[in-house]
């Protein structure tokens, strides 16, 4: 068969047409569901975001080598398969039927995962096995555990700034979460502090660490830790330059476009942090193990050669 009419051929694209097919079918009312509801409210805007990376990931893993070997060497394992499935299909019952939007985002990650196992195999599974966990990125996090963590953020990110603000000899008191910034009064919101803030700034600093592919899990590992402290400290950030602003110029300058603007230098300042210590990261691995590639590789080169007779 020519290569064109294999490219066409059912065998190419039907397993492609039942996924889309699936996802569109069985997820697009919890779509809608989304958008009308908490998608709207800002704890949990970056769903659709995070949504959206997640079709470009696939879209990027499945150009790379280790996905394309996969692909063509795809042996279709329908146990394993119906392993996944038969839960994800489960949780998508349960979360439809109780109206738990959560089950059922989490139920797509799981079920998108039987879906390959079960039309290409495992292999091709493992290949986009960061791609299945960056879906749970859209996935609304419970109120109850919102509420819990986000508190204690808060506390922590209105102490810093206080005593960083002190130290910078403005006259700053704090009672609880707010901030008392000359005559006015600065509540520290669940936005400026809240748990949504790191689990947006964990998903941008995990795609990252993906994009860049650094062989080491451990160092993956440790950047992804990394990035709880340097979302912590774009937060404080974030709360010291508003009260700053609002001590100079009042309360409107403070609540409108700087209000804004912080939001996305919060974003910025994290991502440089979370570049640079990758970068930091990656010299000291140089210097530990002694390596110069600008010196070292063409050294290594001549080594492996034979000299000519």
């Amino acid at each position: 068969m020519p290569p064109a009419a294999a490219a066409l051929s059912p065998k190419t694209w039907a397993p492609w047409t039942l996924l889309g097919a699936t996802v569109l079918i069985v997820w697009t009312p919890t779509f809608i569901d989304l958008y009308r509801t908490v998608w709207r409210v800002d704890p949990h805007s970056q769903g659709p975001m995070a949504l959206v990376l997640a079709v470009w990931l696939f879209w990027h893993k499945l150009r790379q080598p280790r996905a394309r070997a996969a692909l063509a060497r795809a042996v279709p394992q329908p146990a394993w398969g119906w392993a996944w499935l038969l839960p994800g299909w489960l949780m998508v019952v349960i979360g439809r039927s109780q109206g738990l939007l959560a089950f059922e985002m989490a139920a797509l990650a799981v079920c998108a995962t039987g879906l390959t196992v079960l039309l290409w195999g495992g292999g091709l599974a493992r290949a986009l096995g960061f791609c299945y966990l960056f879906l749970l990125f859209s996935v609304p996090l419970p109120g109850v555990l919102v509420d819990a963590l986000t508190q204690p953020m808060k506390i922590a990110v209105s102490w810093t700034a206080e005593h960083w603000l002190h130290a910078a000899g403005l006259a700053v008191a704090r009672d609880g979460v707010i901030l008392h910034v000359g005559p006015y009064q600065l509540l520290v919101a669940d936005a400026c502090a809240g748990l949504h803030s790191l689990f947006t700034l964990e998903a941008f600093g995990l795609l990252y660490l993906n994009v860049v592919h650094h062989p080491s899990a451990l160092r993956n590992g440790l950047m992804a830790v990394f990035i709880v402290p340097v979302a912590f400290a774009a937060n404080t950030l974030r709360v010291m330059l508003l009260a700053w602003v609002t001590l100079t110029w009042g309360d409107a300058a403070g609540q409108g476009l700087v209000h804004d603007f912080s939001g996305l230098l919060l974003f910025a300042v994290a991502l440089l942090l979370i570049v640079a210590a990758d970068a930091l990261a990656r010299q000291i691995a140089r210097l530990w193990t002694g390596v110069d590639a600008s010196r070292s590789a063409p050294r290594a080169l001549r080594c492996r050669h034979a000299p000519l007779p």
